[in-house]
């Protein structure tokens, strides 16, 4: 019998912790998604414990201080959650020799770029969530030089709170929503976040030279908020649940504490090139999402 490998999953709780835990994960792999109050990553001492516990062979970060708008009065909450827990698992991870896989996120960028953002063009986040979270994929970088960061975007599952879980509920009672239609971007599921994280660690943990570096991870294509909602709004419709027209509003008239990037596109040929991984269109993911969410509403 081989050893079992151990693979240390932080923010088990979110979106792709969960679908990190339900994924299908080689014969022999024991994860762990430790909660908050078993393992704190702003508690050194709390990391060392565990990484002391347990011989992990590989770290995947996907918690993080995700409130976007509350970011800007909880800066300090926000760094040390985004920057300083990730700093603290780079310095375990690179002590153990083992390697660190950061989520990211497309914030980091301003969203002034035509086209598709590639993960060496120049970062300039507008807001705390943008800058504390790019901080977090600078500590690794420096941190562990055997990590990856993998920026993702628009995550959207059956978990948790969500953009396309907030339409249905809001269409189950409006026939009409306004919806932001000047923000573009690429709809992705925390399932193929998951599921691209996995074969990440898996390549990592079996060869020592395996890609190293930034990277990006998005379904693809790519829409905006307003023909998000539509077409989370038809698949809805097709299967008899709650829909609602959408309205395409300018982000003007909705104002939010945090600025949004207008551009938040991302490429991923080098994830493609580097890792093998070609991500399935955004509406393919959507509607397993949809069809998922309408099992789970009419099962009896």
């Amino acid at each position: 019998m081989a050893d079992p490998v151990h693979i240390l999953i932080t923010g088990g709780a979110g979106q792709v912790g969960l679908e990190l835990q339900a994924a299908a994960w080689p014969e022999g792999v024991v994860l762990h998604a430790p909660t908050r109050a078993e393992l704190d990553l702003g508690d050194a001492a709390s990391v060392r414990a565990a990484f002391a516990a347990t011989p992990f062979a590989a770290v995947i970060n996907s918690g993080a201080h995700t409130a976007v708008d509350k970011a800007e009065a909880e800066v300090a909450a926000a760094f040390a959650a985004n920057a300083m827990g990730p700093a603290v698992l780079a310095d375990a991870t690179r002590e153990a020799g083992i390697p660190l896989i950061q989520v990211s996120t497309d914030y980091v960028f301003d969203g002034s770029k035509d086209g598709l953002y590639v993960e060496t063009d120049p970062v300039g986040p507008l807001g705390v969530y943008g800058a504390s979270k790019l901080a977090g994929e600078l500590a690794v970088r420096a941190g562990n030089p055997r990590s990856v960061v993998l920026r993702t975007a628009w995550v959207l599952s059956v978990h948790r709170a969500n953009f396309l879980k907030t339409m249905l509920r809001l269409a189950a009672d409006r026939p009409a929503l306004r919806v932001v239609g000047d923000q573009h971007g690429c709809p992705t599921s925390a399932r193929d976040i998951a599921d691209t994280l996995m074969t990440i660690a898996l390549k990592m943990i079996a060869d020592a030279d395996a890609p190293t570096g930034v990277y990006q991870f998005v379904n693809a294509g790519e829409t905006t908020w307003a023909g998000l909602a539509q077409e989370i709004f038809a698949l809805s419709a097709a299967t008899g649940g709650p829909s609602a027209t959408v309205e395409a509003i300018p982000s003007s008239e909705y104002p939010t504490p945090a600025r949004r990037p207008s551009n938040s596109r991302l490429s991923t040929e080098k994830l493609t090139r580097d890792y093998g991984i070609a991500p399935r269109p955004w509406q393919a993911a959507v509607a397993e999402i949809v069809h998922e969410l309408h099992a789970e509403r009419t099962a009896p």
